[in-house]
Order: C-alpha cells, then structure tokens, then sequence
C-alpha cells in the first residue's frame, strides 16, 4: 500500500510493507532514499531484521608484534640516505642504517639490568657520563622497561 503526501513544495511517497523482509545482515538498512533528480523522498516502514551490530570493547591487536623502527632512542641517531657508486660512477640510492644493539645496561638507582636498545655512540655516552644522567637528558624513563 502506498500513500503520497505533499509537504510544500516536495512530496513523499510511503510504502508500508506487512510481511517481513529477508534481507542480508551484511547490507545497511536504509530508511529512505531520495532522488536528486525529482527531489521525491521514498519511505519505507520495515520491521527491522538484523540484530544492531555490536561495537568492538577492545581494540585490535595483531598476533605478530611490530618491528622496532631502526632509530636510537637516546641519540636520536637514523638511517641516513646516501648514493651508492659504482666503479662506472653509477649512483643508486641506499640507506646506511645507525649500528643498533641490544644492551643490558646496569642501571644503579634501579639496581638491576635495563634491556635496551641503543647505538653504539649511545653506549660509549653511557660509560662517560652514566645511565641516569644520559636518560634524564633524553627524556626516557627507565622504570617502564
């Protein structure tokens, strides 16, 4: 059954439906659709069918861990992009990427071994001016790690 009702300058055309709809629970619901041509907004009344979609409670987590980006945390040191020449004079582009290592550094105020991450100009900054200090300056905490 359909009804048509003129509302000012556009008119609405409402189809009421008794028999409920098999839909697909992938496709959205949609309650009307308006035509850009005639300016006709169609209704439809449906008894709705599809369950509300639940929102996710937690976020996403993939199963293999991200890889460490290739940057010293203490240093700030990364890849420096540079050409590489043949015996021709040939360049093509390359990265020369910062020498990282896995640390364990002895932490004092801590009194225990910190897993750490860092170059090798990084290490030497920490045998001259000490763990603390050199962390402080960069702006890390070591009580999370």
């Amino acid at each position: 059954m359909a009804t048509l009702a003129t509302v000012g300058s556009s008119s609405v055309l409402r189809f009421n439906k008794t028999e409920p709809l098999k839909t697909n629970p992938s496709s959205p619901f949609l309650g009307f659709v308006t035509s850009q041509l005639s300016g006709i907004k169609i209704s439809c009344n449906l008894p709705v069918v599809v369950a509300p979609l639940k929102p996710i409670s937690s976020p996403f987590t993939p199963a293999l861990q991200p890889v460490a980006r290739r940057i010293c945390p203490f240093t700030g040191k990364k890849a420096n992009k540079a050409n590489k020449v043949s015996f021709s004079n040939h360049k093509t582009k390359k990265l020369q990427f910062v020498n990282l290592q896995y640390k364990k550094v002895w932490w004092e105020a801590g009194k225990r071994y910190v897993k750490l991450r860092l170059s090798t100009k990084a290490l030497k900054t920490i045998e001259k001016n000490g763990l603390d200090a050199f962390a402080k300056k960069a702006g890390i905490d070591l009580r999370k790690e």
